[in-house]
């Protein structure tokens, strides 16, 4: 180890970001999981889709709730520690659901526990790791770790969706728990804690770079001192409403109920996963292509486009045919823009609240993105068992893609002299 950090220097970045990206990719790949259980677990214990969904959406909550004390930890303990810590309470969650019977146990297993261990791996984590390991080239390395979520949808739905109808569910969950439990030994032998702990500077600092001061403080005082600091600015809460929506109009909506949307219109489930998969694919390129166009350009001109689109998209599905031809186009045109958000989001948050704040700050922010996606995951399934159908949720959710989508452009404007003074009068 010693000798390939030597020879690699700087670029050894990128080898700690290849890690994080197959840490993010497991824990994207187990938070999918509810997504392809609901069918299977109706049918297992006769629970409806509005009680698996509650479990769905507690983790999601979990989810992003964690983020900024996840955030604090990783300052307080180091995020080597943190992150071998939460891929094994994934891998011991999953693994114990096995067990369940009652619905209490779901939500427990997959609700509390992999909600509690999925928060520690996941854009906060990303956000962290980018701002530590890497001066140049942020918003690319941070678009490639945003875009481990779709290759995780791309390398686990389609077979956790086959294995489900081929062996029960218990086999998905055995799966995804033996992923988590692999990946753990191997963050914790090729990951360093720091560039300066292995002799490096973070990739494309200057020579005069000098690494910042540890944080000795308590993490509980620092994730609700940041979010205090945070609530005074009205950048904050533009930030965090945009991406409230952003997980509303995703992994909460898109990401639960697409396969059960899918079935209810005689899609098979494989084949519904496969549609997830397929976003996935173009949502790897679309994420990467956002955090290029990030380095480059406006991002709340970027977040204006990608958020307007998704929308639309949204409204137009379930007034689709569900043909394959419709369904493939959807899946390529929502796929290019399923979490293209999270590069530009970073940078304004950066931006706005400095470096040494921005982990714990875009921390809260991702707590808004989870909150959203909690909500969308038991609104849909409530709203399917009332009413039948999806159709509600899918246009409601395209309404706020479009709202959000002018409170991007808002995000850091001031008004001119002019235009305050016009507002007075």
């Amino acid at each position: 180890m010693p000798y390939i950090i030597r020879s690699l220097g700087s670029r050894y970045a990128f080898v700690v970001a290849g890690v994080i990206f197959l840490s993010l990719m497991v824990s994207a790949g187990l938070r999918s999981t509810p997504g392809v259980l609901l069918i299977p677990l109706e049918k297992a214990f006769g629970w409806s889709r509005g009680e698996v969904s509650l479990a769905a959406a507690i983790g999601i909550f979990l989810y992003g709730l964690v983020g900024p004390f996840a955030a604090a930890l990783m300052q307080r303990f180091g995020i080597k520690r943190t992150l071998v810590a939460a891929l094994l309470l994934m891998a011991a969650s999953s693994f114990a659901s096995t067990l369940i019977t009652e619905t209490w146990q779901l939500v427990l297993t997959w609700g509390v526990f992999s909600g509690l261990a999925t928060g520690c791996v996941a854009t906060v984590l990303g956000a962290a790791v980018v701002n530590r390991w890497f001066v140049r080239r942020r918003g690319l390395v941070m678009g490639l770790l945003s875009a481990s979520a779709a290759t995780g949808t791309l390398i686990f739905l389609p077979g956790l969706a086959w294995l489900a109808e081929h062996s029960g569910w218990r086999a998905v969950v055995m799966a995804v728990g033996a992923a988590a439990l692999v990946l753990a030994p191997i963050a914790l032998i090729l990951m360093p804690e720091s560039p300066e702990r292995a002799g490096l500077k973070p990739f494309g600092a200057e020579a005069d770079w000098a690494p910042p001061a540890p944080s000795t403080g308590n993490p509980l005082a620092a994730a609700i001192g940041g979010l205090v600091e945070a609530v005074k600015r009205r950048d904050f809460w533009l930030l965090f409403a945009t991406f409230f929506v952003c997980g509303f109009t995703t992994n909460g909506l898109v990401g639960t109920h697409l396969i059960s949307l899918c079935a209810d219109h005689g899609l098979p489930e494989v084949r519904a996963a496969g549609l997830l998969a397929l976003m996935g694919v173009f949502d790897l390129i679309g994420t990467t292509a956002s955090g290029w166009l990030t380095d480059r350009y406006d991002p709340r001109k970027l977040l204006f486009a990608y958020y307007g689109l998704r929308g639309i998209s949204l409204i137009y599905l379930p007034f689709s045919d569900f043909s394959v031809t419709g369904l493939s186009v959807f899946a390529v045109f929502y796929g290019l823009d399923w979490i293209a958000t999270i590069p530009p989001t970073l940078r304004l948050t950066t931006e706005a609240f400095g470096e040494k704040r921005a982990p714990i700050v875009f921390g809260w922010i991702v707590a808004g993105h989870q909150l959203g996606a909690a909500s969308a995951a038991l609104f849909a399934g409530v709203m399917r068992t009332m009413e039948g159908r999806y159709l509600e949720a899918f246009v409601i959710a395209g309404a706020t893609g479009i709202a959000a989508a002018g409170m991007a452009l808002l995000v850091g404007w001031k008004p001119t002299p002019a235009e305050g003074m016009l507002a007075v009068e």
